[in-house]
């Protein structure tokens, strides 16, 4: 997967990316044998990368499930976060997708680019497993209506839900997508709001096994079914399962 360079060579562990910079704008980077400019992109798994005459080493590929406690940021850009999953994981790899500060539940760690696309990108149709404790319930027809999909900022939305309480309040959501706070605002829609939310699976990878902040390798089942993976989009009228 294309990357800038000075990201490349952050990654590596070659210098900082201001320093990475410094690198390449001095000539000392190369590119398939030809010297680099400022700017450029390249692959780290195809191209020739070489600094000072010496090509970098490839990186191996790293897969974890983790189990993101509450208080944490998925996001890596956050410079001023004081805690990020980052920090709980001891290898250098970034959160597929995101699960909100005040969220729990599974989050896929991973240095490999084109898997982590693979886990998130629409167009795969993999499914993402919630369990949401709500605010005031919802009706059995509200999760019905999930199946034949809502319209959230233009784009209708499929999902689909079963009750995992009598009082309706606590519900286990399958959506297909990682839009920004989906299935919050999935719930808005409905007129309720998210009170406490846990993501319990992705794909086949579950919390089985997991503590907050705690994490292990993905399993070669999970990472082939990933590599594998070929697109099982929900439909219009899918209304899945809907249990009181």
């Amino acid at each position: 997967m294309p990357q800038r360079l000075q990201k490349i060579l952050s990654a590596h562990g070659v210098a900082s990316r201001r320093k990475s910079e410094e690198l390449i704008a001095s000539g000392r980077v190369k590119v398939n044998g030809s010297v680099a400019s400022i700017g450029q992109s390249a692959d780290a798994d195809k191209d020739i990368i070489e600094v000072d005459g010496k090509r970098l080493k490839p990186q191996a590929k790293l897969y974890f499930a983790l189990y993101k406690p509450k208080g944490y940021v998925s996001t890596v850009a956050d410079k001023f976060a004081l805690r990020k999953v980052t920090d709980l994981v001891r290898e250098k790899v970034y959160p597929v997708g995101r699960l909100d500060a005040d969220a729990e539940g599974l989050l896929i760690m991973t240095n490999d680019g084109d898997f982590a696309n693979r886990v998130m990108h629409p167009r795969y149709g993999v499914e993402k497993v919630y369990v949401v404790k709500l605010e005031r319930p919802v009706s059995r027809a509200d999760l019905e209506s999930l199946g034949k999909g809502i319209v959230i900022d233009g784009v209708r939305t499929f999902a689909r839900g079963k009750f995992l309480s009598a009082d309706r309040l606590h519900v286990e959501i399958v959506v297909q997508e990682g839009r920004h706070k989906i299935v919050k605002r999935i719930f808005r829609e409905l007129g309720s709001y998210v009170r406490h939310l846990v993501r319990t699976r992705i794909g086949p990878v579950t919390l089985s096994g997991l503590r907050p902040g705690r994490y292990r390798p993905l399993g070669v089942a999970e990472i082939g079914f990933f590599n594998g993976r070929v697109s099982q989009r929900l439909q219009k009228g899918d209304q899945g399962f809907v249990q009181e």
